[in-house]
């Protein structure tokens, strides 16, 4: 018997493939989906990994800076008690301004004609310049100076951590006749090596002494010496 017109009866094998492709297409969108999530985690992972990595690094940057490049936090008494410093030289040197290079009577300057200009307070990894240095002094600063041929690393981060915060230089003097001297106006103590009590002890004395022609005078504002750190 033929089937009546417009008569939408499917055969059973028929239907029973579209059901058995309904459940496979199921199960292929589910498991795209747990592909998809796996990739989203596992990408968030490695996001997670990568920051971690990057802050671990900005941290340690940030660690090092506190220790390599920033100036010295030791605290000084300002102004002059009248103390005496065992091994302390002191002078008389005029305060002048000149435009023209100075030969100083002591090695490194501890004082005397200066150029109009300061040398900006910090630390140098180069040697600056004398006549800029010397008007940093007069403003009551201390100078602290290294051979770099006599001293170490371990001794230039040593020097670091003996520096306040402000009114202090250090920078290198190549061929100097001790391994350290430091400088304030009209005083100098040399050093065979690093002392921590004796520069300590000089800071103490002479930081921002009353006795500087020009004391609390700026120490920023001025010109910076080659390889500022």
């Amino acid at each position: 018997m033929n089937p009546k017109a417009g008569d939408n009866a499917v055969p059973p094998a028929v239907k029973q493939q579209t059901v058995k492709q309904q459940r496979e297409a199921q199960r292929a969108e589910k498991t795209a989906k747990f592909k998809a999530e796996q990739a989203r985690k596992a990408r968030n992972k490695r996001i997670g990994i990568i920051s971690a990595i990057v802050g671990g690094v900005v941290v340690v940057g940030l660690i090092v800076t506190s220790i390599v490049l920033i100036p010295g936090s030791a605290k000084y008494e300002a102004g002059s008690s009248g103390s005496t410093v065992a091994g302390v030289e002191t002078f008389e040197n005029e305060a002048t301004h000149v435009s023209t290079p100075v030969d100083y009577p002591q090695t490194p300057p501890a004082g005397g004609p200066h150029n109009p200009v300061w040398l900006n307070c910090g630390v140098y990894s180069e040697p600056v310049p004398n006549e800029n240095a010397v008007h940093a002094l007069e403003h009551g600063a201390v100078w602290l100076t290294y051979d770099p041929d006599a001293v170490s690393d371990d001794d230039i981060a040593e020097l670091r951590s003996l520096m306040p915060s402000t009114y202090a230089v250090l920078s290198p003097f190549p061929d100097m006749d001790t391994a350290v001297a430091v400088s304030a106006w009209d005083a100098q103590l040399k050093l065979d090596s690093v002392d921590s009590d004796a520069i300590s002890a000089f800071f103490e004395e002479y930081w921002q002494s009353e006795d500087a022609p020009e004391p609390g005078a700026p120490c920023t504002g001025g010109v910076d010496g080659p390889g500022r750190v």
